[in-house]
């Protein structure tokens, strides 16, 4: 069921992927999300620099900036931003010693939209 309570709220999404992108943001835009991406941490900061967002969702592994070095430079500037991160290997993420601080919720992929629901409810409450 659409969740109409979010209408309004912005995300910024980013993954390198374009076809896992344009899939998040159909979940996403379906519960009445507001959603800009990009495709590399270098452009989601560009993003992020000039414009407030209720939620960011990073990829971890992606080339260039990695999702958890684009968490911690959005923690450093603003340390109550939510942030989820979304990796297909928790052993990566381990192996990186990605500090699960910085982020507010580390989401699984592959994930659907009943998880996505739930990770965004967790840290940013309608």
């Amino acid at each position: 069921m659409k969740n109409q309570g979010n209408a309004g709220k912005k995300i910024l999404l980013v993954d390198d992927e374009p076809s896992v992108s344009k899939a998040i943001k159909m979940l996403l835009e379906y519960d009445g999300f507001t959603v800009q991406t990009a495709e590399s941490g270098e452009a989601a900061w560009a993003l992020f620099e000039r414009e407030q967002f209720d939620v960011v969702i990073t990829d971890f592994s992606m080339s260039g900036m990695t999702g958890g070095q684009l968490a911690s430079r959005i923690k450093k500037l603003r340390p109550s931003q939510p942030v989820i991160l979304a990796t297909a290997s928790i052993y990566k993420l381990e192996a990186a010693n990605h500090p699960a601080r910085v982020v507010d919720y580390i989401l699984d992929k592959p994930f659907g939209l009943r998880e996505l629901r739930e990770a965004i409810a967790a840290i940013c409450p309608p």
